[in-house]
């Protein structure tokens, strides 16, 4: 993409580069003479960035969202289709923070590494306003460094930081964080030596966007924040690859024109009253408020395209998504047992039973209690795999898991375990019909015979 200004500062180049008689021409800004200045064209940084705004391009607000969210789309695969829209608007907020009561948190959170939070705050860095991105800081230093100017804190691996186990005192980082979220926000610290101790407030307002293993973050900032539940790719996903230096060159531009565009509606979005979708309101509605007056400012698809991920976010906000390594081995156990007994549908009780008597597996005995119901929901639930009822061959029903359609658990599956020969993963042949019966399986069955079939990572 090229820039707006390009051309125009071509032309200036070869109309003000040099006088007839050799000398230096003068700023096309100011008009002063350009002296020792390194620029042809300017005096100075200020002069050039004037000039800039003056006579920049202003792109329809809907088509840099457009662009905005078809770059986000290129390196991550995500749970919905609601995400990458989502995404361009909270970048683009960035750029007009200081005209917003709040600013809403990024969350990217999964039950697993290797999900791609990184990937999307790697991109994030080259659209935003300002971007800090850090795995590791102190709280002192991030006081200071937010004070000091505008700034977008990106922060990886945060759930190191909130983590019990790690045995740290972090509640200055979580008071940030929390108190950051409202635009007149401060903190007071004491500063200076202990003979010329004083009390002093610093501003802490900046957007964030915070990625990190599930189940450790305070809830005083999941209820200040969307959160994207990130999902491990499948082999059948592709992205592209992401060679930063890449998209830095060509994000450089976009970030331009999204910052000029929205500095041309920063009036508007912060005097406007958006319309919020029905039912949302309080808490949610100033989360969300921000990302819809952009929108609305936007045009196009984006009102409508703003409000459908506004209620789809809301909808999502409460699941837990707490992560583990033993739900890893329940996903693997529950497999393994799903195409021993070729079916693809079991009853809790089965589940619980077969599970139970597992002698190398701590089914049987967690925390000195067998494995039951409600644990193995709790388990489950951050996989998005839900208890449904299941039809029984002689008359009524009874909850239980199904492999296939929603709610299943071949999702979990594919994207978190290793491939298996013997998997039961996909709706072959024999699955499908079991689930179109509405019957439960023949418990008795041991057969392990269904074909091969290729898992996700």
């Amino acid at each position: 993409m090229t820039h707006p200004t390009d051309a125009t500062l071509h032309a200036i180049d070869d109309a003000i580069g040099t006088d007839d008689t050799g000398t230096r021409g003068t700023c096309s800004q100011c008009g002063r003479a350009l002296g020792n200045s390194p620029s042809d064209d300017f005096c100075s940084e200020n002069c050039q960035a004037v000039w800039r705004a003056a006579n920049a391009t202003v792109l329809p607000g809907h088509e840099v969202l457009d662009r905005v969210r078809d770059i986000v789309s290129r390196f991550n695969v995500f749970p919905s289709e609601h995400c990458a829209p989502m995404l361009a608007l909270w970048y683009a907020h960035t750029h007009a923070a200081d005209h917003f009561y709040v600013t809403p948190r990024l969350i990217l959170s999964s039950v697993e590494p290797g999900s791609g939070k990184t990937r999307v705050l790697e991109v994030a860095q080259f659209l935003v306003r300002a971007p800090m991105m850090t795995f590791s800081v102190t709280t002192a230093a991030l006081f200071r460094m937010i004070s000091d100017g505008p700034m977008t804190l990106l922060f990886d691996e945060v759930d190191t930081i909130f983590s019990g186990k790690n045995g740290g005192n972090n509640e200055d980082l979580r008071g940030l964080l929390n108190a950051g979220y409202k635009r007149s926000a401060t903190v007071a610290r004491c500063v200076g030596d202990a003979k010329a101790m004083k009390v002093q407030q610093f501003p802490v307002f900046a957007p964030a966007a915070l990625a990190g293993i599930a189940g450790n973050m305070p809830d005083t900032i999941t209820t200040r924040a969307i959160t994207i539940h990130m999902k491990r790719r499948r082999a059948d996903e592709e992205v592209e690859e992401f060679w930063e230096e890449d998209v830095e060159r060509e994000a450089a531009p976009l970030r331009e024109a999204l910052a000029t565009w929205v500095e041309s509606v920063t009036d508007k979005i912060s005097r406007g009253r958006p319309t919020m979708p029905p039912g949302v309101r309080d808490r949610a509605a100033e989360i969300w408020r921000p990302l819809i007056a952009i929108a609305d400012a936007a045009g196009g698809h984006w009102p409508d395209t703003a409000r459908a991920a506004c209620l789809h976010f809301i909808e999502v906000a409460n699941a837990d998504h707490n992560g583990g390594g033993q739900r890893m081995q329940l996903l693997a156990d529950l497999r393994d047992l799903f195409t021993a007994r070729n079916t693809d549908k079991l009853t809790t009780d089965e589940i619980l039973a077969a599970l139970n008597e597992m002698d190398e597996a701590p089914w049987g005995d967690l925390d000195g209690k067998p494995l039951d119901s409600r644990r193995l929901a709790a388990f489950l639930k951050p996989y998005g795999a839900t208890p449904r009822d299941l039809k029984l061959p002689g008359g009524g029903t009874r909850k239980g898991y199904r492999a296939t359609g929603p709610g299943g658990l071949a999702d979990a599956w594919q994207r978190y375990l290793p491939p298996s020969a013997t998997s039961a993963t996909s709706a072959t042949a024999q699955v499908r019909t079991v689930a179109d019966t509405g019957e439960v399986a023949d418990t008795s069955a041991t057969s392990a015979a269904s074909p091969p079939v290729t898992d996700g990572r």
